[in-house]
């Protein structure tokens, strides 16, 4: 059974999520972190692009001691499982992923992969293919359920949630909407991809929840089946 997909990411009030050198930009605060931590924390896994690690160089990992303590209580590993798409094996064997936390780390690769890459990186990950040119995400999901995954979180970027919103793999979304305008026609924003010509063609959602955050808004939609 695949497991249930939450997207979760921050966005600025004109809808971005850098600027437009791709340069990592703080739109929410103390609390919504603190958020971001406790749903990291109830999930199984947590999913990124290899854009975004490549962006940021971000960790994955959780941060509050006490929840990974809750973690352990319940008998779950300290830390999710890690999960990178990365269709070319493009993920640095010395990021911060690897180094920082502890627990699974899994990478997601095309059949494009070159072999010398995928052998570097299964020194400290496990290392899948799943897909021919790009990476697969409904093999992805059905591999994660075999390995038990029930809830996952993905956090971006936007050419990943592109890929989920686009295919309609997705149950949830929650966006925070930060208080700032970041601008600019080339920078990124929150889905990217072709994007959709026909009205028809657009997921539509249902409105679940609107909760103020330091001085945003979460926003949390539902897929409309």
């Amino acid at each position: 059974m695949r497991p249930y997909v939450i997207i979760n990411a921050a966005m600025s009030a004109d809808g971005k999520i850098s600027t437009k050198e791709h340069r990592q930009t703080k739109i929410s605060g103390d609390q919504d972190f603190a958020r971001v931590d406790r749903l990291r924390a109830d999930c199984d896994a947590v999913m990124v692009g290899i854009g975004t690690i490549l962006a940021d160089d971000s960790s994955l990992r959780l941060k509050n001691p006490d929840l990974i303590a809750e973690r352990a209580s319940q008998g779950r590993e300290e830390q999710p499982m890690r999960i990178v798409i990365d269709s070319q094996a493009k993920m640095p064997t010395d990021g911060d992923m690897f180094k920082k936390g502890t627990g699974r780390r899994v990478i997601f690769v095309s059949d494009k992969a070159l072999e010398e890459k995928v052998v570097a990186l299964a020194k400290q990950a496990t290392v899948i293919r799943a897909g021919r040119e790009q990476v697969d995400l409904e093999v992805v999901l059905d591999k994660l359920g075999e390995m038990g995954v029930q809830k996952l979180m993905v956090e971006g970027g936007a050419t990943l949630l592109w890929s989920f919103t686009s295919q309609r793999l997705f149950d949830e979304i929650r966006i925070y909407v930060g208080a700032l305008i970041i601008g600019g026609m080339d920078a990124p924003t929150l889905v990217d991809g072709t994007g959709f010509t026909r009205a028809e063609g657009f997921p539509r959602l249902t409105l679940k929840n609107v909760e103020r955050i330091d001085d945003g808004l979460l926003i949390t939609w539902a897929k409309k089946e």
